[in-house]
């Protein structure tokens, strides 16, 4: 019995395998110059049944992709299509990734996709040399475990590898190092995923990939009939959608390249590039500086993840009925406004009042955002809890705010809730004197001792700070191992 064999319990699968080779091209991945391994997540290892791998095995799955157990022989190049700033693209694809193993979560059984980022070419590359620069899997990293900290449904970053390249870009200082990345997922099918088969119009296609997405993301939709199968998909997509998009409002987070092929059937965050986290509360704050209308900005998130769940909906027209589709795409907005609502709840600490209540609350919370324009973080970590934190917060650095006439009427619904029993005012994280946060100038002080000493505590430490946030909030993978 191999080594791994005897450590592991991974139960390798090869389910997306089983559509068929119309919808992904099998890839073999780059031989990298070196492999030095730099993060693993042991929190998502420990899941997946990873967690005795030596370094050395690590790297040989995870730089090298020698097959998991059970996985594919070869990785797969997913085929698909997308809107890119709402203009259609029909030469895209996995142009620097590919789906390199599937495998099920131990802790609640979802099948779990691993995809990677600058793992070499691919069909789709389109001219591009299929690398990921170091300083591009650091902010991935970092990306990833901030919002899993801040509950957003996040794409993992379970491993980082540095692969000894010099890697020339147009919009960062080169030749810079290169690495390779590893992403934990739900699942790799995306809108234009769909969008591809409609423009090819290949609905038997279409057909099986809703089933197949029943099947192994929605299985609580195969007991509908037939006819109805197709508009309950798109409901619970749109649902799941407007769920991930009121966390991002929550965390003050700004994705920066909504695109269809950046939109997943499962509502899941992906595929970071130009994130930002908000310094202060600003609806027209952009990640990506190519954003130059602002069409991705904070505040125009939700419109944009409508708009693209309006292009899936397009797409199952041909299978279904405008009739049937119409009122299932329609639950996006009435969700993702109680999502909001729940998102605000949950992050100030306080235990839910009900819809009116809540909304209330809500209301009243971006009314005072507005007019102040707050640290955005801040105001989170200040009143988590409700009332019970109202001496920290006055004492802290925006207590003259919420001394404020502005504030007032928050404070007065505060007033009326509770503290949550999870809200954990007594773990160390609410003594400091404010949150952790990861806004653009924390992550180039995190990089800067990287590219010009090979220093990675400045890493590390974040890490390890950010995932004592998690702690602090309850973020079930930071405290269980």
């Amino acid at each position: 019995m191999s080594d791994f064999d005897a450590g592991m319990r991974f139960s390798g699968t090869t389910i997306h395998a089983r559509l068929g080779d119309a919808f992904f091209d099998p890839v073999k991945p780059a031989d990298f110059p070196e492999t030095v391994l730099r993060y693993r997540n042991q929190h998502w290892a420990n899941r997946m049944g990873l967690a005795g791998l030596t370094d050395a095995r690590w790297i040989d799955h995870f730089g090298r992709f020698a097959p998991l157990p059970g996985s594919f022989e070869n990785p797969l190049a997913l085929r698909y299509h997308g809107h890119q700033f709402q203009s259609y693209n029909p030469d895209i694809g996995d142009g620097r990734g590919f789906l390199f193993a599937q495998g099920y979560d131990l802790a609640d059984g979802t099948l779990r996709d691993f995809g990677t980022k600058g793992s070499g070419t691919t069909p789709w590359s389109r001219g591009g040399d299929g690398r990921l620069t170091l300083k591009g899997g650091v902010r991935e990293v970092l990306a990833t475990t901030m919002l899993e900290a801040l509950g957003v449904e996040t794409s993992k970053s379970f491993s980082l590898i540095e692969t000894g390249e010099a890697l020339y870009r147009g919009d960062e200082p080169s030749p810079t190092r290169s690495s390779v990345l590893v992403r934990l997922s739900h699942s790799h099918i995306r809108v234009g995923s769909f969008q591809r088969l409609d423009y090819l119009q290949d609905y038997v296609g279409m057909t099986e990939l809703v089933e197949h997405s029943i099947a192994h993301y929605y299985p609580e939709l195969s007991g509908i009939p037939a006819d109805m199968r197709v508009p309950a998909f798109m409901g619970a997509v749109a649902e799941n959608v407007a769920r991930v998009t009121a966390q991002w409002i929550g965390a003050g987070f700004v994705h920066g390249v909504l695109n269809t092929d950046n939109t997943n059937i499962t509502g899941e965050s992906f595929d970071y590039g130009p994130w930002r986290f908000l310094p202060a509360y600003d609806p027209s704050f952009t990640a990506a500086y190519f954003d130059e209308t602002g069409l991705y900005a904070f505040g125009r998130q939700p419109d944009a993840m409508a708009w693209n769940l309006t292009r899936l909906a397009e797409c199952l027209v041909p299978i279904s009925s405008v009739e049937k589709l119409e009122p299932e795409l329609n639950r996006f907005w009435p969700q993702f406004q109680s999502q909001l609502a729940g998102v605000i709840v949950g992050r100030l600490g306080v235990v839910p009042r009900g819809p009116t209540a809540d909304g209330e609350l809500l209301s009243a919370f971006f009314a005072f955002m507005a007019a102040e324009r707050p640290a955005y973080e801040q105001v989170f970590f200040d009143w988590r809890g409700g009332l019970a934190s109202e001496r920290r917060a006055l004492a802290g650095p925006q207590g003259a705010l919420y001394g404020g006439e502005a504030f007032l009427r928050v404070r007065d619904l505060l007033a009326r809730y509770e503290s949550a029993p999870d809200a954990n005012l007594s773990h160390p994280y609410f003594k400091r004197s404010g949150p952790r946060t990861m806004l653009i100038e924390e992550v180039e002080a995190i990089w800067a001792p990287i590219a010009e000493a090979d220093d990675w505590t400045a890493f590390a430490a974040a890490i390890e700070e950010i995932e004592d946030m998690g702690r602090a909030h309850g973020v079930e993978t930071f405290t269980i191992n």
